[in-house]
Parts: C-alpha cells; structure tokens; sequence
C-alpha cells in the first residue's frame, strides 16, 4: 500500500468548554489539489494551525510520509516541507519584488535560487515588475508574490487560507490556473470562501460544519449534496 503524503487521524482540539475539532480525519496523497470550505466558525483556520505544527491537538495523530510529526517545533514542520500562507500577505514591503523571493531562498544554493526565482516570477506573472517595490504591487500580485515566497523553499505541501480574497474575477481565474499548473508536483491544501475559485479548480473538496468533515469528495458531487447546499452553499 502506497503511504499518504499527510495523515491525519481524529484530531480533536477544544477552547475552554467549545470543541472546535472533533474526529477530524484527513489524508493526502503527493501532489493532490484539495479544497477546504465550510461556513464562518466551522474550525478551518484551526485545522490549518494543527497541520502547520502551531497548535497542538488536544487528541488524535499526524504522520507526515510515514512518520508522527505531533508535538515537533514549528521549524521541523517546516523543514519537512509543510508550509503555510496566511489569509493576509505578508511581505517585505520595502524591498522589491526579487529581493523577496531571493530572501524567501536565503537557504538555497545560488544558482538553484536563481534558477528558480526566475521560474517563479515567470509563473506568477510578476517577470516584468520584479525591480518594482512589494509595498506598490496591486492586492492580487501580493498575494502571487507570497505564495512565490513560499514556493521559493521548495515544499512538499503548501497550505493557503483564502488566497484569493479581495482578488478580481479575473486575477482568482488566474490564481486557479496557476495552481492546477503545480498539481502532481506538490500537494496543495487551499481554504477557500469564493465558489468561483473552488468551481475553477474543479478538485477534490472537503466540507467542515461545526469541526466536523461532513463531505468530502469531488467538486460536483459537493455541490449536488442537499446537506451542503442547506448548511453552506444554498440553493440557488
């Protein structure tokens, strides 16, 4: 049997006398795209704080490629390949465009980096404003240059909360292209409110209501189930 990139077996985690997690189970597969949504409060955001290693389950287990990974450092998540993008970008907004990729790659050996980081501003459309400064780039290509960031380290799984938040129709098109073109490459776990986003990329999709997966499966599928379109999606 083939070993799960990420396992994640009844995670539980409670806020004072609040569960916010229970029984959660999750399992990726290298280079998989998957899609989390659900409604305000569902625990999304704490799901992503448990895998990202900040937030230690008060229950269950995590094996990243075989091995338990709960209760290591953050660093270690990192440096396993676990990397996360938060919501709202954050950049070196005083240096340009280049300079933070080439910060984001300190690590790397020169020429890998600059091989790399010109792959990258290739991808994310940033090529011909890569001497321009972050702090002047317009919402979308901030938050295409973040998520160059965190490509730049090369990771294995890339979790993004809400990527495309404030973007246009037109740069969330753009966003989900971009990342259907890294799917077999590296597995991908994106957090998402905007349907928009989630029809593009047409992936699997997992549904939290109340710490709970109630639906996981196929995008269609997902958007056919009663149960979600009651709780979540509606019924226009």
């Amino acid at each position: 049997m083939t070993v799960p990139l990420l396992h994640a077996d009844d995670l539980q985690i409670r806020f004072g006398g609040v569960v916010v997690l229970r029984g959660v189970r999750l399992a990726l597969e290298c280079g998989e795209l998957c899609c989390i949504i659900g409604p305000n409060g569902a625990g999304k955001s704490t799901l992503f704080n448990i895998l990202a290693g900040t937030l230690r389950p008060a229950q269950g287990s995590i094996r990243f490629e075989g091995h338990d990974i709960i209760g290591l450092p953050v660093h270690r998540f990192a440096r396993l390949g676990i990397v996360r993008k938060f919501q709202v970008p954050s950049l070196f907004e005083s240096l340009t465009v280049r300079d933070n990729l080439e910060v984001a790659g300190r690590g790397m050996e020169a020429a890998q980096r600059a091989e790399r980081l010109d792959e990258l501003l290739s991808l994310l459309g940033l090529a011909d404003r890569a001497g321009l400064v972050a702090g002047e780039l317009a919402h979308g290509h901030k938050q295409w240059l973040e998520i160059g960031m965190a490509m730049m380290v090369g990771p294995k799984l890339l979790l993004l909360d809400e990527p495309t938040a404030g973007m246009t129709a037109e740069e969330t098109r753009a966003t989900a292209i971009l990342l259907l073109g890294w799917r077999g490459r590296i597995a991908i776990v994106v957090i998402e409110h905007d349907m928009r986003f989630v029809r593009a990329v047409d992936s699997r999709t997992m549904v939290l209501h109340q710490g709970r997966i109630i639906a996981d499966g196929p995008f269609g599928d997902i958007e056919r189930n009663a149960t979600v379109r009651d709780i979540y999606l509606g019924r226009q």
